[in-house]
């Protein structure tokens, strides 16, 4: 184990070294050497402050080899003179949470995890040195969890915080649940982890969860002095586990919990992990923070090796998967931003869709073949919308927005703006030949034109245009503004920028 230029031991050995420590010009610098590209992280001293970059492309995600690395090299900075204090940041971005795939492994073997909280504790948060998170783009779930072991966070203006593990069907297990009710509040904590919905920099800020907000340029220069302030004793430097000016009184707190524990079961009954969570924070209020911790582990290890979390795993990966496809965006192809999307056919389906494009942002052309169908297929948009509405997920300003990027047309004339068609008539294949024939007349050459049928062939839906290329397969799932899954389905001869797009 490497200890720095000083050689003190005085911080807690929890990590074998085994990466190489180099010397240049006086300065504490680590690099893995041995497994460039691995996931690491590396340390280098500016004006007295340790700089610890985590570097696992694209998302910093935590790999246990990183989380080792990132121990390690604050166990030198903890132990070595020439450091004043700590500051920690990610390449790119900060971090998107633990590695999923490092997850699964657990998952399937049975092998309990490492426990993550006496490192955090000894060498982030109550470490000799104090500690700042520079924080750009994602602090997402163990992300967000290593940002708030720090003694002081500082973030860009693109940042987002969040606790996002009950959609994978656990808890946060790295200290969330008992420092983030700490830094923001009971309630505001209670509601960011249920939600599992990320704070934007501005609202970070003005619940506490960041100490600033910056520029993109200020960030490290920001972090390095607010660390040295502290070193200095000029800031305050605050260990989460230990505030209280943000627990409210325990007859307030037991009221909340109540509540929050009402709203679960009402929103999802069949849910568990949600109430354990629940339990894990409460019990932490109410005993102590280090109390709460050990509780938090065994709620933890619980729902890890449970079914509902190994699904949900497997949904993240799968859907995560879905955005790789060989032969097509591996190919470097343009990504372009369909603005405009134009469906034909306002029944169930058609309008199910037009409303999952309205609510994506995109402006829609609603076509139908005389007034009373159009009519018909308007109102079913704003019925799904306005259902949204009533169930609290959507304010009466954001609807009536989202409603105004749909227009309602009985002909072709406007269908040059669209990116993007999909047909969604009855299954009825002259009907459907028609229908492309005349679109290949009406659209841009560079428009997508795709059909949402389930039983015909797509060669025989492109019999009558002049390239049947361009035809792929769009097939939605009702109600298609609900359901998430869309298959795409191509030809032998549809081109990859296509199905791209």
């Amino acid at each position: 184990f490497f200890f720095g230029s000083s050689g003190r031991t005085d911080s807690p050995v929890l990590f074998e070294n085994k990466r190489p420590h180099s010397e240049k010009q006086g300065t504490l610098f680590t690099t893995d050497t041995f497994a460039m590209g691995a996931p690491t992280t590396q340390m280098h001293l500016e004006d007295g402050v340790a700089v610890i970059t985590l570097q696992h492309p694209p998302m910093n995600s935590l790999h246990p080899q990183l989380l080792a690395s990132l121990f390690s090299n604050l166990q030198r900075a903890q132990s070595d003179d020439s450091v004043k204090a700590i500051v920690v940041t990610g390449k790119n971005t900060f971090s998107a949470g633990f590695d999923i795939p490092s997850f699964v492994k657990y998952q399937e073997s049975g092998e309990a995890m490492d426990d993550m909280n006496p490192p955090f504790n000894a060498l982030l948060e109550g470490g000799r040195k104090p500690t700042v998170a520079a924080i750009e783009g994602a602090a997402l779930g163990g992300g967000c969890e290593v940002a708030m072991a720090c003694n002081g966070r500082i973030c860009t203006k693109t940042a987002q915080l969040g606790l996002p593990e009950l959609t994978l069907g656990i808890i946060p297990g790295f200290g969330g649940t008992q420092r983030l009710p700490r830094l923001v509040g009971i309630q505001k904590g209670v509601q960011m982890i249920l939600t599992s919905k990320p704070l934007k920099a501005p609202a970070a800020l003005k619940a506490g969860l960041v100490d600033a907000v910056v520029d993109k340029g200020e960030l490290l220069p920001t972090a390095k002095k607010l660390a040295l302030s502290m070193a200095s004793g000029q800031a305050i430097r605050r260990k989460s586990l230990e505030l209280t000016d943000k627990v409210v009184p325990m007859e307030m707190a037991s009221q909340i919990f109540d509540m929050a524990r009402m709203q679960v079961q009402k929103a999802s009954p069949n849910l568990v992990h949600p109430l354990l969570c629940l339990d894990a924070i409460q019990f932490g209020i109410e005993r102590g923070s280090m109390a709460g911790l050990a509780k938090e582990r065994e709620v933890f290890m619980t729902c890890v090796h449970a079914e509902v979390g190994r699904a949900l795993v497997h949904i993240f990966l799968s859907r995560t998967a879905t955005k790789k496809v060989r032969g097509i965006t591996d190919q470097g192809l343009p990504q372009r931003q369909l603005k405009c999307v134009a469906v034909l056919g306002g029944g169930l389906m058609g309008s199910g869709i037009a409303t999952s494009c309205i609510l994506a942002g995109m402006r829609v052309l609603l076509k139908e073949i005389n007034a009373k169908f159009l009519n018909d297929g308007l109102n079913r948009i704003k019925a799904n919308v306005g259902s949204m509405v009533k169930k609290g997920r959507m304010t009466e300003e954001k609807a009536q927005a989202t409603l105004a990027r749909v227009k309602g047309v009985l002909d072709f004339a406007d269908f040059k703006e669209a990116d993007l068609v999909v047909e969604a008539v009855i299954e009825h294949v002259p009907l459907k030949q028609q229908i492309f024939e005349e679109l290949e007349r009406a659209c841009r050459p560079d428009c997508v034109l795709s059909t949402n049928t389930s039983t015909i062939d797509l060669h025989v839906c492109a019999a009558k245009m002049r390239q049947p290329s361009r035809i792929v397969g769009a097939h939605f799932f009702s109600p298609a503004h609900v359901m998430p899954l869309l298959e795409i389905i191509r030809t032998d001869t549809t081109p990859p920028q296509i199905v791209n797009d």
